[in-house]
């Protein structure tokens, strides 16, 4: 099969990294919205508008929204899975520094790698991803250790994105279980759909107010998120992911922690400590060494982390 993909040239490296980085900034995106709009409203409205832009990029390219009979109730656990988790994400970035939350997102990889061992045939943690997952760990430990300009509210919002994630890990590997009979936009737009309503209706009445600032910094970050991360992101990937390989592709992801620490800096003034730098690098690295010429790729898209 490694074969049938296209070698990879300067361009289509270049594109890669900067999609990377896209995703890499999507928590620093979400930060700015949230200083006008509620969590769960800025969810909602930012996946109503990327599930719009996707079903019509399916319908433009002539691909097929119908589903298998008895897929309903799997797309409905994926939908019900990738609701909650990102209630919990965007309810305890609130709560904390996007770098942070970046940081403690990207220990997804190796949350999946240990139930994969566990639930999936012939996915087995060798010595070499067992390497990578302790010092994806030992990053997240050094950047606990740190408790600089930090209140107790902070530290709760780590926990919730630390739940967030967990539920995430849980939701790729049921995904990956059942991706092969579909078609991999199903597994995004339908449970986008789903969340929608769930989160528009949370937000009002949990939010308190749903929109409250909508100047153009608020709209930019919701545009991101939406049509730049979510929709076009996706499309890129899936495009770059059939051309290049999984192989290719995910040896790129390591980067979306250093990007999102980095833009955490510079467009956030969030203080870049000594114990976050020794964090994204370990993190960084442990990714990097789990994803190394893997044998199958961990997930379609990564950012199912960065949806």
């Amino acid at each position: 099969m490694a074969s049938d993909n296209a070698e990879m040239t300067l361009i289509p490296g270049i594109f890669i990294i900067c999609l990377t980085v896209i995703f890499g900034g999507n928590a620093v995106a979400i930060k700015l919205a949230l200083t006008g709009m509620g969590p769960l409203t800025t969810a909602g409205l930012r996946f109503a508008l990327a599930a719009v832009a996707i079903a019509c990029w399916a319908h433009l390219t002539g691909r097929s929204f119908r589903i298998k009979s008895g897929q309903a109730f799997q797309l409905l656990i994926v939908s019900t899975a990738f609701t909650i988790q990102l209630c919990l994400f965007y309810l305890g970035l609130e709560r904390t520094y996007a770098s942070r939350g970046v940081l403690i997102s990207n220990l997804l990889p190796f949350f999946v790698l240990f139930l994969s061992h566990r639930f999936i045939s012939g996915e087995r943690i060798t010595w070499k991803k067992l390497a990578g997952i302790i010092l994806g760990f030992t990053g997240v430990a050094f950047m606990f250790t740190s408790t600089q300009g930090f209140s107790g509210s902070l530290h709760s919002g780590d926990l919730i994105i630390f739940a967030a994630v967990v539920v995430w890990s849980c939701n790729v590997v049921y995904t990956k279980r059942i991706i092969n009979d579909y078609s991999p936009f199903h597994l995004v737009l339908y449970p986008m759909i789903f969340s929608v309503p769930v989160f528009l209706s949370t937000g009002f009445l949990w939010d308190g107010r749903m929109i409250y600032d909508l100047n153009l910094t608020v709209i930019g970050a919701y545009v991101y998120q939406s049509l730049i991360s979510a929709a076009f992101g996706f499309v890129a990937w899936s495009t770059m992911l059939k051309r290049y390989g999984a192989s290719t592709l995910h040896s790129f992801v390591f980067i979306m922690p250093i990007a999102g620490v980095v833009c955490s800096g510079l467009l956030l003034n969030e203080p870049i400590t000594p114990n976050l730098i020794v964090a994204m690098v370990f993190i960084a690295a442990g990714i990097l060494l789990i994803h190394v010429s893997p044998k199958k790729p961990t997930y379609t898209f990564p950012l199912s982390r960065g949806l």
